[in-house]
């Protein structure tokens, strides 16, 4: 056993020069496992990231959300891969997230051996297992395209792998109960929870599609898809390209969305952007519209995600729900996440505030609003279109069409 210790102050010298850091430690030929501890002292203004690449690459992230973690060849911390320790030098990755004007003095002890308790482990397989497969709400049919069908998702969601409270198992039970027929879990910095997805989503009887909340201070973007790490620290120019080259999609999460808002210049926009988040509290507020329309309306699909966490969040799973018009023949959990993945690409959404809200969906030649009587329609072009009935159909026309109220509440839009 070896102990690797790093004791310094971090001053905002240090994060003007960088936010991420890294800390070396030697890991000799068959290392049974690692063990890390950050301990940060009480102070106001202090937020630090921790996280951990081995020699052959990225192994897991904790964010600010844990203080300690363990890799072990057979088991390791949830938001951390485990396997093999390959010899040679690994980082801790500091984040230098928030650093208060005197700076924070940090230990980092980093322990090669034999680790008896993997922290969090535990708990985390407890909390699985206690998770019952809940009912299906009665399910909705909307009219779609010939050879489509309309399916209910979300494209935001944290477990216990990065920030949220509970396990992947929960965010399915509750996905099943808002009626959702695939959900994406984007955990932030990491895909250890990958490797959790098929097993559940067949369990639960939803498709849970991969995801990766590409995280830093300056913007998110989340990577749908079973494509592998795509490195946060990297500039965010090169995130769209490199997930379109492994066959993923990138988006742009809540570009408005307070501290976390999009700032990152990017060459090339990435094909979608989450337009509807769960924070766009006031739908009277026009800013995710405007934003949208900045950005480019037409090329940029747009989705919908609750960004849950715990309890506490300000929706549950599905509020907001993401329609996505799917193969008509995709069937169940293992089929669903794919088909999803390719309707995304062919930019077939349309979006409303829950499962059962009022909701704007294009098939065939028609735009159909449904459960949304003495409202407007509006074109791309700006035109209004009145809604009589709770279903009212219209001629479609080519891009974006929002549906709102008289008073400019929007209670939908489709692409």
């Amino acid at each position: 056993m070896a102990v690797t210790s790093y004791r310094r102050r971090w001053t905002l010298d240090d994060r003007a020069e960088s936010v991420w850091h890294s800390l070396p430690v030697d890991i000799p030929p068959g290392c049974p496992g690692l063990l890390v501890t950050l301990t940060v002292p009480p102070v106001d203004g202090a937020v630090i990231d921790i996280g951990c690449e081995g020699a052959a690459g990225w192994r897991g992230w904790s964010g600010g959300a844990r203080r300690t973690f363990a890799i072990t060849p057979d088991a390791a911390t949830p938001g951390y891969l485990p396997g093999d320790l390959e010899p040679g030098t690994w980082w801790v990755v500091l984040g230098l997230h928030r650093v208060p004007v005197e700076g924070v003095e940090l230990l980092v002890e980093a322990v090669t051996g034999r680790v008896d308790l993997i922290p969090g482990l535990t708990e985390y397989a407890d909390l699985s297992a206690a998770v019952a497969v809940p009912p299906r709400p009665p399910r909705r049919t909307l009219p779609a395209s010939s050879g489509l069908k309309w399916i209910a998702g979300d494209f935001h969601a944290h477990s216990l792998h990065s920030d949220g409270s509970t396990p992947i198992a929960n965010l399915a039970a509750l996905g099943v109960s808002a009626g959702l027929d695939v959900l994406a879990v984007t955990d932030h910095n990491t895909v250890a929870h990958h490797a959790e997805l098929p097993a559940l989503s067949s369990r639960f009887g939803i498709g849970l599609i991969p995801g990766q909340e590409v995280t830093t201070d300056t913007g998110h973007a989340n990577a749908f898809g079973d494509i592998g790490f795509v490195d946060f620290r990297r500039p965010a120019a090169t995130w769209v390209s490199e997930v379109a080259a492994r066959g993923g999609l990138l988006s742009i999460n809540h570009p408005l969305g307070g501290d976390c808002s999009w700032r990152h210049p990017l060459p090339e926009h990435p094909p979608l952007a989450e337009i509807w988040h769960s924070s766009w509290l006031d739908h009277t507020w026009g800013g995710p519209v405007a934003w949208w329309q900045a950005w480019g309306l037409e090329a940029t699909t747009p989705i919908g995600g609750s960004d849950w966490h715990n309890p506490t969040s300000l929706t549950p799973p599905g509020t907001p729900t993401t329609w996505i018009a799917v193969d008509a023949s995709a069937e169940g959990p293992d089929e669903l996440p794919t088909a999803t993945l390719e309707a995304l690409q062919a930019g077939r959404t349309a979006l409303s505030w829950s499962y059962n809200a009022p909701v704007l969906v294009r098939a065939n030649d028609e735009l159909i609003a449904l459960d949304a009587p003495n409202t407007l329609v509006i074109s791309p072009d700006g035109t209004r279109h009145p809604v009589p009935t709770a279903q009212t159909h219209l001629k479609a026309t080519p891009g974006p069409h929002l549906l709102i109220t008289h008073t400019g509440t929007l209670l939908s839009t489709c692409i």
